[in-house]
């Protein structure tokens, strides 16, 4: 075989190569961000003007990641566990009916609030806080919630940050140092005050604290079960992608807390957690990295 032929060939394999991640990409893309994805990418990249978060920073490093696909599955385990935010999930948020519109919605309130405009950011933010001025009932356990409540949106803040942190530190392309993970902390923190956290953590030692401060208010109710079985086991997914989607799943529950195992009836195996999930979670998460880069990364 001349030189010439084997360089057809393996052109030939790369543009193969190249419209297969392209595939995936476009995918997984379009799941996360809607059918208005790529509108809304633009808005929140091109537009000219001051941002919150400078390129290169902790909290662009940790939300541009493809290990949030990991966090977010996490985040939305362990908020579960307390009664009243799950109560107001439950009755308010969709999360059945519409679980990709929900999804959708919040990786674009990240976006916006991470890359984006200062006036973009502060217009989501906006958005969000008249949402949850709306949003008020009563708990199956007879007490009232409100969404907007500060306590409330400081469990949901922590519970995030805790995740996302900890997804990126054992999924990320480029974990962080301590330096950091402290600095995601404090710059994620902005995002809380505006949109009414009171106080949120602004160090790892300090989101310890709020987390361990919270755990006693928190429990496995049967909406946080029921919860957790929808989130896990009956996605609305195509078949081929309920195995890829199980991976990503197993490696969230692997990083929940032991103490959220029982009230959540998850599995508790650390053997197979420390070796073959997590194996598998960073294959998936490197694929799912390498599909979504930029055309001319």
């Amino acid at each position: 075989m001349d030189h010439a032929h084997t360089g057809r060939v393996l052109a030939y394999a790369e543009a193969q190569l190249a419209a297969v991640r392209d595939r995936i990409g476009a995918g997984v893309f379009e799941r996360v961000a809607g059918p208005d994805g790529p509108a809304s990418r633009a808005r929140i990249h091109d537009t000219e003007g001051p941002r919150w978060f400078a390129d290169g920073s902790a909290i662009r490093r940790v939300h541009g990641d493809a290990s949030m696909f990991v966090g977010g599955l996490r985040a939305l385990l362990l908020q579960s566990l307390h009664p009243l935010a799950m109560a107001a999930v439950s009755a308010h948020s969709g999360y059945r009916g519409d679980p990709w519109g929900r999804l959708q919605r919040t990786s674009t309130f990240l976006a916006v609030t991470t890359f984006g405009t200062v006036a973009h950011a502060t217009e989501a933010i906006d958005t969000v806080r008249r949402v949850h001025a709306r949003i008020s009932g009563t708990a199956p356990d007879g007490r009232p919630y409100r969404a907007g409540d500060p306590h409330l949106l400081g469990w949901v803040h922590a519970a995030e940050v805790d995740s996302f942190l900890r997804a990126h530190q054992r999924y990320g392309a480029h974990p962080l140092d301590a330096r950091g993970c402290d600095d995601y902390v404090e710059q994620a923190a902005r995002v809380a005050t505006e949109l009414g956290v009171i106080d949120p953590p602004r160090s790892t030692s300090e989101l310890a604290e709020c987390l361990a401060g919270y755990q006693p208010e928190l429990r496995g109710t049967t909406q946080a079960r029921e919860a957790a079985r929808f989130i896990l086991l009956r996605p609305p997914l195509p078949t081929l992608v309920r195995a890829p989607y199980a991976v990503l799943a197993a490696s969230a529950v692997a990083m929940m807390p032991r103490w959220s195992r029982r009230p959540l009836r998850l599995p508790y195996l650390p053997l197979t957690e420390s070796t073959a999930v997590r194996l598998a979670g960073h294959t998936l998460v490197g694929t799912i990295r390498w599909a979504m880069r930029p055309p001319a990364a």
